[in-house]
């Protein structure tokens, strides 16, 4: 039933393609970003934002905070938004499955979801079968990071329990102990050692998968094709925003901006140096490698997320790569 109601909704969404580009008739590019308030992915785009970086190459961007990712991937079909930050999963099988327009212009390659517990001693794969475990929406980026996780314990997605809620909400209901397990970001953990609740780690999706991909900035083919320079502007604007927060001196700055994901100046700062360890933020390459895209679209087809009788997306076709070239150029020519 769900997936039958999923499909209405992408054919309604589908029906909307012929609609005229927002970018091409403002020359105004609307980013919808994952949560409310947004995950500490969404600093990248946030930093750009608030410190001009948009503004300096000459991109005009509103950032909207969406419920997730998925959401954000739904609008920009709509054409609600001109750009998603989207689950690299999700991108993949709709792009497969129903022949989504979608192109990414720039990634960020290395997911930190966890699978993490409250209980110390319930901390394995096996104590988790047959408890609710928090996750954003069902098919959502953390469900699909959550079966990657279990799978090396031959545990099954449907030996669970998932519990669709807001990451908020998720870390309220850890804290309060009407959950024990959730799919956890790395900044997340902070949130609820602050609240007495001990954090141990039931399994990563680095280790259990180190050939994923985290999410995709996606937009749409025919919007892209209109008009390119403005995606040039605003990826040149995500690059010098990854290049600011990569500099230590501007720690105490970041995590100011970064308290509107709801972390508080301290928990912002520590997630930094943890994220900036595995290159969350690219900054030297566009964090679209073909290996890692391919090997998602491969575990997707493997999974069935991407239907049978469906021919998957080829990298070539979902990624564009020009963007970010351009984009440097833009950046390094403006030092």
């Amino acid at each position: 039933m769900h997936r039958f109601l999923a499909g209405l909704a992408m054919m309604a969404a589908l029906a909307t393609l012929n609609a005229v580009p927002a970018a091409a008739a403002e020359q105004k590019l609307v980013l919808g970003t994952p949560g409310i308030p947004p995950i500490f992915a969404a600093t990248l785009p946030i930093v750009a934002e608030k410190m001009g970086f948009f503004k300096k190459y000459g991109a005009d961007v509103e950032v909207k905070p969406m419920e997730s990712g998925t959401t954000a991937a739904r609008a920009l079909i709509s054409g609600d938004v001109d750009i998603a930050m989207a689950p690299t999963p999700q991108v993949t099988a709709q792009a497969s499955n129903a022949g989504v327009p979608y192109v990414a212009i720039f990634g960020m390659p290395h997911p930190d979801f966890l699978l993490a517990s409250t209980d110390p001693k319930k901390a394995t794969c096996k104590d988790v079968v047959g408890h609710p475990v928090g996750v954003d929406v069902i098919g959502g980026a953390r469900a699909v990071a959550l079966r990657i996780m279990l799978a090396p314990c031959g545990v099954k997605l449907d030996q669970v329990q998932q519990i669709a809620l807001p990451s908020t909400a998720t870390q309220e209901a850890m804290i309060s102990g009407r959950l024990t397990y959730g799919v956890l970001h790395i900044d997340e953990i902070p949130v609820l050692e602050e609240h007495g609740k001990p954090v141990t780690e039931v399994a990563s999706i680095r280790k259990a998968s180190p050939s994923s991909h985290f999410l995709l900035f996606t937009v749409r083919s025919d919007h892209l094709k209109a008009d390119r320079q403005p995606y040039v502007r605003f990826v040149a604007g995500l690059i010098a925003a990854a290049r600011w927060m990569k500099d230590p001196k501007n720690a105490d700055k970041f995590a100011e901006i970064a308290t509107v994901t709801g972390r508080t100046k301290a928990e912002a700062k520590s997630a930094r140096e943890k994220l900036e360890a595995i290159d969350y933020w690219p900054t030297d390459s566009d964090g679209m490698d073909r290996k890692q895209i391919e090997g998602v679209i491969a575990g997707q087809v493997k999974t069935g997320n991407i239907q049978s009788g469906k021919t998957p997306v080829a990298y070539d076709k979902l990624i564009d790569q020009s963007i970010f070239k351009d984009a440097v150029a833009l950046v390094d020519k403006a030092k």
